[in-house]
């Protein structure tokens, strides 16, 4: 036994000497056991080691303690890899350092997964882990079982994933080649999605018009059925007929009652002659039938190229004459209207906005010369200052050419522009809050090298718990 203790000594020295840090604190004991009755426990740590090293403090334990250890560990597996004798670091090419870690890797995933353990695990713990998976992995998570794919239905996991800040937005669009099936961005992964909704109807070319808490809105060219669904679940829904139709364009606006689906949402449609609808998805009714107030200038001219914009509870619209903004409030029910010049030589401008800013994006055209430019309103004055616009570099490839822009969405900050012009189509993104401009990848058939040309499309931010 003296021998065996003088080993283990010897060994402690070594660890002592080679992780020359200092010693870590010690352990807690547990509540259950004496100081007096139980080794004293040493973490011993060094950053070139991922584990801890927990080992007994042979100097204040006993020969019989000592003893008991080693016998407990021969019944445990694995204890007798951490009293291994450490040896120092060597240095080893890149390649083995990459096949060790693998091979590591795999030993520890392995070595966890064990049934008896992970049967044990919180549920609430589990779905905090699962709703911070990428969105895109949501499609593998649900193939796995039936369990798993009821879990993200569940409503305590909507909840959940609820209460999580709002991830990147995507965008939901449609091409000329193919108004029938949709085109998603995924602006995180730099990649298109091809989602098929089975219950869009088939013989009609049916727009993305608003979106909100992970629903998008449909309106068929016809303007007069509306449709909304989750892209992602396929939930699905076809709003009720309109108390009445209009045959003009109108421009569409949604926003939700609350923080999720679950608390409802509503979808306004307002015409060209003042008159607009509310549905409420609670009621699934259409109300609040009428006429714009008399104290804003009728008929509504408004720009059908500028899709409306949600901040809160306010859905903001673009007017072409005279130049400015309505605004509706969907819980007060009341409407305004905001004078407010247009930046000069402006061409191909919509609305945006970024948090509580309402932003105006367009082109700016002098001469020759074309640059996308971002204007901020200002709330004193009500008038656009410009705050950001295309690097130079990026105008140049646009120099003597016609060009019209088309905005493809904006949730989140996040701003999807079509560049156009008989020669090209190009996509970019902007982000209004940390100022970047980035190129998007061309939209291609699957499996083929035809590349798309896309004709509208709105931002929705991506929600496996959002239900029409």
């Amino acid at each position: 036994m003296e021998e065996e203790l003088a080993m283990l000594r010897q060994l402690i020295g070594q660890l002592q000497e080679l992780l020359h840090n200092g010693s870590p604190p010690p352990l807690p004991s547990s509540s259950s056991s004496s100081p007096s009755s139980s080794p004293s426990f040493l973490v011993l740590h060094h950053p070139q080691y991922q584990n801890g090293w927990c080992l007994p403090c042979i100097e204040e334990t006993s020969a019989d303690d000592c003893c008991d250890i080693v016998m407990a560990a021969g019944k445990r597996p694995g204890i007798f890899k951490m009293l291994e004798t450490v040896k120092p670091p060597v240095k080893r090419t890149r390649k083995e350092r990459n096949q060790g870690k693998s091979c590591t890797e795999g030993d520890d995933i392995s070595g966890n997964m064990d049934q008896e353990i992970w049967q044990e695990f919180p549920q609430d713990l589990f779905e905090a882990v699962v709703s911070r998976l990428p969105i895109a992995t949501f499609f593998q998570f649900r193939a796995v079982c039936r369990k798993w794919n009821a879990l993200i239905e569940s409503d305590s996991f909507s909840r959940c994933f609820t209460e999580l800040p709002q991830t990147i937005p995507w965008f939901y669009t449609i091409t000329h080649e193919n108004v029938n099936s949709g085109q998603v961005y995924d602006p995180s992964l730099k990649k298109w999605h091809h989602p098929i909704i089975p219950a869009l109807p088939k013989k009609s070319i049916v727009l993305p018009m608003a979106s909100a808490g992970g629903l998008v809105c449909f309106l068929d060219i016809g303007h007069r059925n509306f449709y909304v669904s989750n892209p992602l679940t396929k939930s699905f829904r076809e709003l009720p007929a309109r108390s009445f139709k209009v045959w003009s364009r109108v421009a569409v606006g949604m926003t939700l009652n609350g923080n999720s689906t679950s608390h409802g949402y509503k979808v306004l449609w307002v015409g060209c002659e003042g008159e607009y609808e509310v549905y409420d998805s609670l009621s699934n009714v259409w109300t609040k039938r009428g006429t714009i107030p008399s104290n804003i200038k009728l008929p509504v001219l408004l720009n059908f190229k500028s899709q409306p914009v949600a901040i809160h509870s306010t859905l903001y619209f673009m007017l072409t004459d005279p130049e400015g903004i309505l605004s509706y409030d969907m819980v007060s029910g009341k409407w305004k209207q905001f004078i407010i010049p247009g930046p000069p030589d402006l061409s191909d401008h919509t609305l945006a906005a970024c948090g509580e800013r309402l932003m105006l994006v367009g082109l700016l055209t002098k001469n020759a010369a074309t640059c996308v430019c971002i204007w901020e309103l200002q709330k004193m004055t009500l008038l656009w200052k410009e705050v950001d616009r295309m690097p130079n570099i990026w105008c140049l490839e646009f120099y003597g050419k016609h060009i019209r822009m088309n905005c493809l969405g904006n949730k989140g900050c996040l701003i999807l522009l079509s560049l156009r012009s008989r020669q090209m189509n190009r996509l970019i993104t902007y982000n209004a809050v940390t100022r970047e401009w980035a190129k998007v990848p061309g939209c291609t058939v699957p499996r083929g090298r035809k590349r798309l040309w896309i004709a509208c499309g709105t931002a929705f931010h991506p929600s496996p718990t959002a239900r029409a």
